[in-house]
């Protein structure tokens, strides 16, 4: 299988929760300094990177994610603040816990599949922009401060696919049963 530019391989999996709400304030920046934008992914905080090949996730894997999932209540987030990583300008989303327990409950449930393959320690957030010139993500979260905060709801955990060409919605799930934890 062959990488992509981007370093995505066709058949890659992950679990994403999509943030339109984001998308006025972050959306012409991620147009020209995030990759993955160009590649078909919206505003998004990443649950999971990367998750099963597509080939293995079957019904019995997708009613897997549906009962995991629909243990989360509906919350509400805002994004308030950015933060950095080296070379990345990103939002984040406050609270963070349930984006952490998402996470840890998925990873606990398929070891296989470790977030971001074990290689950085999970931290949510939703990127802006990639570039290693500090100059420009400081110019970034300057102009990007005045559309602070961002709120959201977040009611569901998109699974995608990488096509070799960009990423694809596969399937939608619901948080929120009515014992979830969560702030409905």
């Amino acid at each position: 299988m062959a990488d992509t530019p981007q370093g995505f391989q066709a058949g890659q999996t992950a679990l994403v929760v999509r943030v339109p709400e984001a998308e006025p304030a972050v959306g012409t920046w991620r147009e020209r300094l995030d990759p993955t934008s160009r590649t078909g992914v919206p505003a998004h905080v990443t649950v999971l990177f990367p998750f099963l090949h597509a080939d293995t996730v079957d019904d019995a894997v997708r009613a897997a994610l549906e009962e995991v999932i629909g243990r989360h209540r509906p919350f509400h987030v805002r994004f308030g603040r950015s933060g950095r990583f080296p070379g990345l300008l990103y939002l984040a989303p406050e609270p963070d816990a349930p984006f952490r327990r998402l996470t840890e409950e998925i990873a606990e449930r398929w070891p296989e599949a470790p977030p971001y393959g074990g290689k950085y320690e999970p931290v949510p957030h939703l990127t802006v922009a990639q570039t290693h010139d500090e100059s420009v993500l400081a110019e970034v979260e300057a102009e990007l401060a005045v559309h602070l905060p961002v709120a959201a709801r977040v009611a569901s955990v998109d699974l995608v696919v990488f096509d070799g060409r960009g990423w694809r919605q596969r399937a939608a799930f619901a948080l929120g049963r009515p014992d979830a934890p969560g702030d409905a």
